[in-house]
């Protein structure tokens, strides 16, 4: 082959990548860990590209000598400088940030590839599942532009109609973890940015009409509604509804935008709490299409400053939980990982857990719903966001689209939280209230809340920031004895709630180094965090309108922003227990304070 017929057929194979972009729309499926899948978790192949050379001729979009290609280099063949084939092997799901010491700070590109064998179904369609990328990936199969995202901690699904084969066949994606301005979470956090596919990946496989979407809650008088929508389906389309432990079995028919609605008063109804998290097995169906679940149903709203479960006030003993891996480290991504953390929730008499600062994964909230542990769910709008910046709001309204769909059916959410320790500006407060606009619409059965930045005048909070009048509860992050006072004064501040909501003291802490002893009024000492907890205690039974805690932290994780030599290293200490597992007497002091509020 000449030289020109050689550059007009590379040219063409870039032109169809390019044509194909227009196919980058994302889904989200509901429930995809009830449905029968491939996995594509293990190791997969990566080159790191901080120059974003992996593009081709452009560092944005495919070009002529992209890597999305995948072509392999060959002594004596066509010039090529990359060859996944060649290259080192990264686990998925995982981060490249533990790969190795050379990628622990990395921010930047990173593409993987995976070859996989696949066989379609006859009258199927074929989607590949993301648990989560953080924090933009881009998608190719087979040298075909699927799909773009951007999210760094909520699932998306991706549908691959022409690209797959029958046969063999390449996927790459390229993730990049740049911190932005323009982004959801922007510039700086208090957290690891942990880059890469950290969730799990699979191929799903479905029939031409399928469920892609569901839901049922329970309402205040007692009756269940919800729904189920099928795409592809024809208006007038049968969807059957059936809860065995109910003795209830109901059709339903779609209209026009594919919903199929259902509204019925169970017999006999156990609700879900904590003391009883009772889960009932549910199955839609129509068609060949079928999807379970298991479903708890409860009521959760306030009535002045109380918060009410099933009609009853409840206050909720918490913890906050970062989501890094016990003992392992990187991001919590297994049934062990949320195991762990939520054992030690339970060890410490918890029936709440505030899952902080973007949406953790999955297993997490399913085992909430099973040990009766109630979840405030937030996702990554954090300190300095770009207010203004209509992209960052379409980013944080995805965000939480995402979120609440993913999580509309579990009974252990019961707060969807818009955001954390924002600046009290009216740009800020736009931006957030139509975020508060959005989670009503998308899911009008929970409470909604943010949790703000301690803001204390001669030992005196006043609970008045504007956006707390679209808030159902109000989440507050105190650190008297930490970053303000000492732990002995906490008992001198006064709290203030001119808007008669239900508070939840949302953090507070102090840091401590496992094993480090001394004197309760030296820092990062275990006393002194002991002691700081047990002054916040006898604070707390002054706020009569006090519904709720979740103490900062529940376990270490690193985070760069804390650098002190020999006692942080990189390390958030706040925790009540080391990243390594050790429990500090904090913990035991919390334990024993929630132990006595025990029903």
């Amino acid at each position: 082959m000449g030289l020109m017929p050689r550059i007009l057929l590379v040219l063409a194979l870039s032109l169809s990548t390019v044509f194909a972009s227009a196919q980058s729309a994302t889904t989200l499926l509901v429930d995809v860990d009830h449905r029968p899948s491939i996995s594509l978790d293990g190791p997969w192949r990566i080159i790191v590209d901080p120059y974003r050379g992996g593009w081709g001729s452009s560092t944005e979009v495919p070009g002529v000598r992209g890597y999305a290609a995948n072509r392999h280099y060959t002594p004596g063949g066509q010039l090529l400088e990359y060859d996944f084939a060649k290259s080192r092997v990264l686990q998925v799901p995982g981060t490249w940030n533990t790969h190795s010491n050379e990628l622990s700070y990395y921010e930047g590109l990173l593409w993987y590839e995976r070859d996989f064998t696949f066989h379609r179904k006859p009258h199927s369609r074929v989607f590949l599942h993301i648990g989560a990328a953080n924090y933009a990936a881009h998608v190719f199969v087979n040298d075909v532009h699927i799909c773009d995202h951007e999210g760094g901690f909520t699932p998306f699904d991706c549908e691959i109609p022409q690209a797959v084969k029958d046969g063999g066949n390449f996927v790459v994606i390229a993730v990049d973890n740049r911190r932005k301005p323009d982004r959801v979470p922007g510039i700086k956090t208090d957290w690891w940015n942990y880059g890469g596919l950290t969730r799990d990946v699979s191929l799903v496989e479905v029939p031409e009409a399928f469920i892609d979407d569901e839901s049922l809650h329970l309402n205040a008088d007692g009756s269940i509604a919800g729904y189920a929508h099928v795409e592809g389906a024809a208006p007038g389309t049968k969807v059957a509804l059936s809860i065995p432990d109910m003795h209830e079995s109901l059709n339903a028919t779609t209209g026009a935008d594919g919903r199929a609605d259902f509204s019925f008063h169970p017999k006999d109804l156990e609700r879900w709490s904590p003391e009883h998290p009772r889960l009932y097995h549910v199955v839609f169906s129509t068609g060949e299409d079928r999807l379970a679940d298991d479903v708890g149903f409860r009521t959760i709203a306030v009535r002045g400053d109380e918060i009410l479960l099933n009609g009853k006030p409840i206050f909720l003993r918490g913890v906050s939980i970062q989501n890094d891996a016990p003992y392992r480290g990187g991001p919590a991504r297994s049934d062990a990982d949320a195991e762990t953390l939520l054992g030690w929730a339970k060890e410490l008499h918890c029936n709440y857990a505030r899952l902080v600062h973007f949406p953790h994964d999955e297993r997490q909230i399913r085992l909430a719903d099973k040990m009766g542990i109630m979840v405030w769910s937030e996702i990554p709008v954090y300190w300095g966001n770009d207010w203004t910046n209509p992209h960052t709001l379409a980013v944080a309204q995805q965000q939480l689209h995402e979120m609440i769909r993913r999580d509309r059916n579990r009974a252990s959410v019961i707060l969807w939280s818009m955001s954390n320790e924002t600046p009290d500006r009216p740009d800020r407060t736009a931006f957030i209230e139509k975020l508060v606009a959005q989670a009503r619409k998308d899911d009008p059965t929970r409470l909604i809340t943010s949790a703000f930045a301690e803001s204390i005048h001669n030992q005196t909070a006043v609970l008045s920031d504007p956006l707390m009048k679209s808030l159902d509860v109000i989440g507050y992050n105190e650190y008297i004895g930490w970053y303000i006072d000492t732990p002995s004064s906490a008992p001198s501040h006064h709290f203030e709630d001119p808007l008669h909501k239900p508070v939840i003291m949302s953090e507070f802490g102090g840091g401590a180094k496992a094993g480090m002893h001394g004197a309760a009024t030296e820092r990062f000492t275990e006393e002194y965090q002991a002691a700081l907890y047990r002054n916040q205690f006898l604070m707390f039974r002054k706020i009569p309108f006090l519904r709720g805690l979740s103490p900062w932290v529940l376990m270490d994780f690193r985070s760069p922003t804390r650098q002190l030599p020999g006692i942080q290293d990189g390390y958030n200490r706040k925790g009540l227990v080391s990243n390594t597992g050790e429990k500090k007497k904090a913990f035991f002091v919390l334990q024993k304070y929630y132990a006595g509020m025990q029903p």
